[in-house]
């Protein structure tokens, strides 16, 4: 009999067993055998050869989770039971550890501490303590009656308006319930939903500058967008994994992330908005990589490639977008390309042509004012960096107090030029001592 979702089979003593091991090799092998295939037959259907076949039932986790959830569709293995396997839905039993799914390692709650004392946020010590262990151990779900949707767009609108200690506050019962809906339902939309917030996670973590931990939830939302089949999933996750690859300088792997996703979103056809907005940003992305790595015509093919496939796009992008780019988006990607590659004059020309009301959240509006301070900052102009950083702290506080490299730039201005109109409102803003 063929397995499907309601099989006995995948409810009983053997697979729990192979799930608590984490072998989701032994479960392709198991459900192969159920229909009673060789491996070269399940090769035929998954268009590769036997022997790969009997590599994917071998090293389980260590194969390529594309191919992994081909082979465990082909099977009838449910969504579920093969999240489960990879330690991705676990139940209280089978819990997720800091660096990869947990199965028989225990997490360092002292190498946690450590890393939580890297500087960044300012933010209150519970707090971060708080979402350390939720990132070690998934959080029990609150059994909140709102709508996992709902929360989620919650959850967005706290992080778009800069709010980022309130945003990690809600994190650890949100990742619950979402870990929650995947083990009971399961479904493809419950892990593009689990891997959105694992990707917003990822940006919160990267504002602060806590990059280990922005591996690891940027690692899980690679995983859950595998799982849900969704190329415009497996893009978002694979951007936020690519800019913390950046920041810890891997350049050349970011680059081919992004490469491969821009590669799963081109195979879509960009028959819609949604679909242009995440090749866009893909280009977006790969460019001001370029960039920061010194690779001046890559990061300028690439803006351009951008630029133009925003064309189409309309001047405003519905909230709920997975990539809500829109053209004056992407020129705000190339202030930062030009002021990445040391060309402030550049970057000011093309910051000319934006203001605040091109863009929707208070995040936005914020980074417009960040990117053109920093290139005011690169030309030598210290008061009109003053300015702009002030304007950004007026917008969202956030995007001033708890970005490093802005701080940073802060800190010099108040030492440098303590005379320049605003500095000490703009240290205070910082939650900089003074002097």
């Amino acid at each position: 009999m063929a397995a499907t979702g309601t099989d006995p089979l995948w409810n009983s003593a053997l697979v729990r067993t192979l799930v608590a091991r984490c072998d989701p090799g032994g479960l392709i092998r198991l459900g192969r055998a159920h229909r009673g295939w060789r491996q070269s037959d399940l090769g035929a259907r998954i268009g590769c050869s036997a022997s790969t076949v009997s590599r994917i039932e071998q090293r389980g986790r260590r194969t390529d989770l594309t191919v992994l959830r081909r082979a465990a569709r082909e099977v009838g293995i449910p969504t579920h039971v093969l999240a489960a396997s990879l330690g991705l839905s676990a139940s209280p039993a089978t819990r997720v550890a800091r660096d990869r799914p947990r199965c028989a390692e225990e997490a360092d709650p002292m190498r946690r501490r450590t890393l939580l004392a890297a500087a960044g946020f300012v933010g209150p010590a519970a707090l971060l303590s708080s979402l350390d262990d939720a990132l070690a151990v998934t959080p029990d779900p609150t059994g909140s009656p709102v709508p996992l949707d709902a929360r989620l767009a919650a959850a967005r609108a706290t992080f778009d308006a800069g709010r980022h200690t309130a945003f990690l506050q809600s994190l650890p019962g949100l990742l619950g319930d979402l870990h929650q809906d995947v083990r009971t339902r399961g479904t493809d939309h419950a892990h593009a939903r689990l891997s959105a917030c694992y990707g917003l996670a990822t940006a919160a973590l990267i504002k602060i500058g806590r990059y280990p931990q922005a591996r690891l939830t940027a690692d899980r939302a690679i995983s859950h967008a595998e799982l849900s089949g969704s190329p415009l999933a497996a893009a978002a996750a694979a951007r936020e994994l690519s800019i913390v690859l950046r920041h810890q300088d891997q350049s050349p792997a970011a680059q081919r992330l992004v490469h491969q996703a821009l590669r799963g979103v081109e195979r879509t056809g960009l028959r819609t908005d949604a679909q242009t907005s995440a090749y866009a940003q893909m280009f977006c992305t790969t460019a001001y990589t370029a960039a920061r790595a010194d690779d001046r015509d890559q990061a300028l093919v690439m803006i351009t490639e951008a630029r133009r496939a925003a064309r189409s796009l309309p001047d405003e992008s519905p909230a709920e977008r997975l990539f809500p780019l829109t053209p004056a988006a992407v020129d705000l990607y190339a202030v930062g390309v030009h002021w990445a590659l040391g060309d402030a004059g550049t970057a000011l020309d093309v910051g000319r042509g934006l203001h605040p009301g091109h863009f929707r959240t208070p995040e936005r509006k914020a980074r417009l004012h960040t990117d053109l301070g920093r290139a005011w900052w690169q030309w030598g102009k210290p008061e009109q960096t003053a300015t702009e950083l002030l304007s950004a702290a007026r917008v969202s506080p956030g995007e001033v107090r708890d970005r490093l490299a802005i701080r940073t730039i802060i800190s010099d201005l108040r030492t440098k030029h303590p005379r320049t109109p605003g500095v000490r409102e703009l240290a205070a803003a910082a939650g900089l001592t003074a002097t």
